[in-house]
């Protein structure tokens, strides 16, 4: 016959192997929680240097757009010096016949003088016309390359903002992986072998994924339905269920939020 002493409890087998289930179960949980962030984290590490180079190709095509504004600009510019030298040219040329008429000495020679001084200034009127067109479009490339200066000290700025933050998620990545990593490990001495290793094979086959939650008889992994008597049994019960679609650990987790 058993006896009970004061201050001394009996062990119970079947509450003591409730808690060893209820705790490997916890333990598979957070360290499919350090998984899930270590592949997080390297897929950063990945594309973080991506993200930067678009970000410079980014900086570099809209430079290169505004670029044609400015060389539109300058183009404008030197076709107005070569159109004032050229009506400079066509007046000096008007000038010099006029001064010519006056030394003509028969009618046919001042017929042509007057058709060369009309030519000249006919010239000049279409010049002066062409330059006038030129500074009206130089004044509207002008307003537009002033406004592309302030787009693109606007974009460098946001460049730069967006640089930092990259760069300073780059410097952290590889600190939280340690701590991560190290955190896996901690785990990982944990748990029962036979149990690692089933995790670790299931994980493996399920990119990436060994245990995964379970709400409204969806499993979260393949999300796909469970049948009705599992899902009441792993509301209740501590035994590690496996999704009968996809194979994973599962657990029961309410994700409705309180009233």
């Amino acid at each position: 016959m058993s006896m009970s002493y004061p201050g001394v409890h009996t062990r119970d087998p079947i509450k003591k192997r409730r808690r060893l289930l209820k705790g490997n179960l916890l333990l598979l949980i957070e360290l499919q929680e350090c998984d899930s962030q270590l592949v997080m984290f390297m897929v950063r590490k990945k594309n973080l240097p991506e993200k930067l180079d678009k970000l410079d190709a980014k900086l570099l095509a809209f430079k290169d757009e505004i670029e044609q504004n400015k060389k539109k600009h300058d183009q404008l510019k030197s076709l107005h010096t070569d159109k004032e030298k050229e009506i400079k040219k066509l007046n000096e040329n008007a000038a010099k016949a006029k001064e010519k008429l006056l030394e003509v000495k028969n009618n046919k020679e001042y017929q042509a003088m007057l058709k060369e001084i009309e030519i000249a200034e006919s010239s000049c009127g279409n010049v002066e016309t062409e330059i006038i067109s030129i500074l009206e479009e130089l004044d509207k490339v002008s307003l537009l390359a002033k406004k592309d200066e302030e787009s693109l000290n606007q974009q460098k700025k946001k460049y730069e903002e967006e640089k930092k933050q990259i760069e300073a998620d780059l410097n952290t990545i590889d600190e939280d992986f340690v701590k991560w990593e190290q955190k896996r490990n901690d785990l990982r001495k944990k748990i029962p072998d036979d149990l690692l290793a089933k995790y670790e094979k299931i994980k493996n086959r399920n990119n990436g994924v060994g245990v995964i939650s379970v709400w409204k008889e969806v499993c979260n992994g393949c999300h796909m339905n469970i049948p009705p008597q599992l899902y009441n049994e792993l509301q209740k019960s501590l035994e590690l269920i496996s999704c009968p679609n996809c194979n994973r650990i599962i657990y029961f987790q309410n994700r409705e939020k309180p009233a």
